[in-house]
């Protein structure tokens, strides 16, 4: 992955610290594979830009996308570019290694996910990475991502519950009878008995009461 071929790649930096900006403009202009048209201090100001013509009148094809700005943070801001502009190839910057924000910004459309503790080389890298569309990616943060979807699916499975069930917990939660939630889900009353012993058993717990606190404390009933 050493060589690019054609024009230099048009790069688009947005971070809300006008100092990163610098040092990373100040970089870049020594690769001639690269070519800074442009700087933004928050996603939402790259993506005003973008909308009204671009930078220098051309597209950026690479963003350096810091994660935590004013206005609009990182993951919003590459969901938003990715919808408008599919060619986009997207890397976030940062300096956090949160699990949850790694999943994050790899879900809303990012090639890669970079810390800035890495080397110049290493951001380098992970930019000829990003031309080809290849996530390039350090060992702490693909762990972090694995970590991030293994939450996520471990969560999933914890609450374990069909689409059916869970409209039965709801409308416990809301103080229904059986006869009452047989009636709104066109089901017998025995059926509805059969998911209510079924939720008390997934959710380890012993009566109605306590599943109506539970569907509550999961924030998935109505308040009143």
């Amino acid at each position: 992955m050493t060589e690019l071929p054609g024009s230099p790649w048009k790069v688009l930096i947005v971070d809300d610290h006008e100092m990163v900006r610098m040092g990373l403009r100040t970089y870049l202009m020594l690769d001639s594979r690269f070519e800074v048209i442009g700087e933004a201090a928050s996603g939402k100001a790259a993506i005003e830009s973008l909308e009204i013509g671009g930078y220098q009148g051309a597209m950026p094809q690479i963003v350096l996308m810091d994660l935590m700005m004013p206005e609009m943070n990182g993951v919003d801001a590459t969901r938003i570019l990715i919808s408008k502009y599919p060619e986009l190839r997207i890397i976030i910057l940062t300096s956090f290694l949160e699990d949850e924000k790694v999943v994050a910004a790899i879900e809303a459309g990012a090639v890669s996910y970079v810390l800035k503790t890495v080397s110049a080389e290493e951001l380098i890298y992970a930019m000829q990475g990003a031309v080809k569309n290849m996530p390039v990616m350090s060992s702490d943060v693909s762990q972090a991502l694995t970590r991030g979807l293994r939450k996520r699916s471990t969560s999933h499975e914890v609450e374990g519950l069909t689409e059916r069930e869970r409209e039965v917990l709801l409308l416990i939660a809301e103080g229904k009878s059986n006869k009452d939630i047989g009636d709104e889900l066109h089901i017998s009353i025995k059926t509805v008995k059969t998911h209510v012993s079924n939720l008390l058993m997934k959710c380890d717990l012993e009566d109605r009461t306590q599943l109506a606190i539970y569907a509550h404390r999961k924030g998935w009933a109505k308040e009143e």
